[in-house]
Parts: C-alpha cells; structure tokens; sequence
C-alpha cells in the first residue's frame, strides 16, 4: 500500500457538511474584530494575535463551549457577520472546498440586538461576495436556548429561507441538554421544508443519539462519536439511512476521544452508515479539510480513493436535490487532483 503524499489532499476538491461560521473565522480576521471591540463595555481582549492563538486549547468540551462564548462577544454588528462570512468562503476557495453546509447560530446573538433576520442576511451578502465555492447555510438553534427560544429562532428564519437555509441543527451544551424537548421544534421545520441534523454522542452519550433519531427524526448526525456505546445504533443508522458527520480532529481537541485510534470511523463505515469526515470548528481546532485526510492516511491507512470515497459520501448525504449531487459528484471526478482508477 503507498499513502498519498502530503500535497494530494491539498489538490483534492473537497465538500463539508459539519463546519461552524463562528468557529472557521481565519486568525487574522478575528483579530481584525478583536482590536475594533477592545475595550468596550469593559471587554477583556488579548493583547497580540498569539494571545489569542493561544486561547484555542481546551481541558474539555465545557471548556470549549465557553471559549465559543468569549469569542462570540467580538461580534456585534451585521457588517461583522459579513466580514467573517466572506472572509470564511474565501478560505474554503483557498483550500479547494466546492460545497459546503455551513452551521450558523444566530440565537447566540440575541444580546447584540441585531435580528436573526438580519444576521442572516448580512452572512448571505459575505458569502456571495466570493466565486469558487457554493455555501448553503444550516442554522444552530442552540440547545442552551431551550425549545421556547428555539422556536422563535425558526419563526425569524421562516422569512428568510430564500438566502440558501436550507436545514437545521442543534449544538450547544449536549451534557446538559437533552434532545427531546425541541422535538415540536423540529416538526415544525420539516413543516417549512427544511432538512434536520443534531448533534448527539460528542459530548452525552448513546442516549443522546437514541433521543436524536427517535424524537427529532434527524436526517444526519453530528459527530456520533460514542456510538459504540450501544452497538444496535450502528444497525439502526444504516437502515433508517441516517448519515453522520464525523468530526475527527474536534473530537480529539475536546477530548471527546483520548486518540485518533479511538474514533468509531472505521466501525462507522464497516456497518455501512454513509459518513462523511468535517472538520466542525476548523480556526479554533487548528484543522482543515486536508489536515484531517493527512491525519486519517497516517492513523487508518486510508488511501486517496478512501478518502475521494468519503468525499462521494458527503456529496450524497448533502441536502442538494438529486440532480444537484450527481452534477457536483461528476465535477469533482472531472478536476485534476481526483483520483484516477
């Protein structure tokens, strides 16, 4: 067996489906936000840019989640929002993504009292400032809000579903919140056409995934990470058809596994689950798309048609219609840095 070489993954033309706004904002771009904030209302800002470098590490996940929310106070106007947005696509160009879903959360935001229609908007104008790669856009109704609060984020979306919204997901706390209070929630964006993912098994375990399936009816499954602890949902994933969105690096970085080795990919894919590979915060975890292929060469053995595979993967578990994913598959086949048989 020969392993790519280290510039094949950077060539390959990739797709995302699990990859957060507020956690893909490049460094620099941060920091452009970090200096216009400083200060204000007493805001505590690091000093250099490898000050803030630094604060991306994390003991656990609750850690992170409060690293999220320090970051997130470095954004608060709807010019901000179309900043980190076209700054975010323009990396994804750089690296070769052609399609992505990506996660915003504008329920974070109420506080700024910019509207979610708004913020929406604003994230829509950044993306379409940049050609080279299609973005649609999945919006994090933010478990931590609770249902009520959640539902009013999807009342606010329903009037601007035509800026590319095309689904729903649920990050946050999953330690501490369950799933199956937002069921209604998620009944009512299948109402509105909308696709649905959550994620569950990353930070709470197998029940969290059971609650995910059963009460939201999830079409996808972000990070899934524990599933091994009840081996049934392998089997019920593949024939249900629910795919997940592996988060490999994240996982590590939070300590959702102690090792590489550790991640259920492999099992993931045995028990024929369609699975795709994201990289879920990438400027926070120090990951991109290339990064995470290298680390899955070196850990698994995966060779460069095994990952052109999981790339096909999240193509067909994407939320395109059916004509849409057989015209992105054949394009990606088509470019240079695609394997060849």
């Amino acid at each position: 067996m020969t392993l790519p070489t280290e510039d094949a993954f950077d060539r390959l033309p990739k797709v995302e489906l699990h990859v957060h706004l507020e956690g893909s904002i490049p460094l620099p771009t941060l920091w452009q936000l970090v200096e216009k904030y400083r200060g204000t209302n007493g805001l505590a800002a690091p000093q250099t840019l490898a000050e803030l470098e630094a604060k991306f590490a994390y003991r656990d996940f609750p850690h992170f989640i409060d690293t999220w929310v320090w970051k997130n106070q470095f954004i608060r106007e709807a010019d901000d929002f179309r900043l980190i947005a076209a700054a975010v696509a323009r990396d994804f160009a750089r690296q070769r993504i052609r399609y992505a879903e990506v996660i915003f959360s504008p329920s974070d935001f109420y506080r700024t009292g910019v509207s979610i229609q708004a913020i929406t908007e604003a994230v829509r104008s950044g993306l379409d400032e940049v050609q080279g790669v299609r973005i649609q856009l999945v919006a994090d109704l933010v478990r931590d809000m609770g249902p009520n609060r959640s539902g009013k984020t999807l009342s606010a979306l329903a009037e601007v579903l035509d800026r590319g919204v095309v689904g729903i997901t649920l990050g946050g706390s999953e330690h501490r919140y369950p799933p199956e209070p937002y069921a209604e929630v998620y009944h009512r964006a299948r109402q509105l056409g909308l696709r649905t993912s959550a994620h569950a098994g990353e930070a709470a375990g197998a029940a969290s995934i059971w609650g995910a399936l059963n009460a939201l009816e999830v079409d996808r499954l972000g990070h899934a990470t524990r599933i091994a602890e009840d081996p049934e949902l392998f089997e019920v994933l593949a024939a249900r058809g629910v795919a997940v969105e592996a988060c490999v690096i994240s996982n590590l970085r939070t300590g959702a596994i102690p090792n590489l080795d550790a991640h259920p990919l492999r099992e993931l894919l045995a028990a024929s689950v369609v699975t795709s590979v994201n990289t879920d915060d990438p400027a926070m975890f120090h990951t991109s798309l290339a990064a995470e292929y290298r680390a899955l060469s070196q850990t698994f053995g995966f060779e460069l048609s095994d990952i052109a595979a999981l790339i096909q993967n999240a193509v067909a578990s994407s939320w395109l219609d059916e004509a849409d994913k057989l015209a992105l598959s054949e394009a990606l086949r088509a470019e240079p840095g695609w394997p060849r048989p």
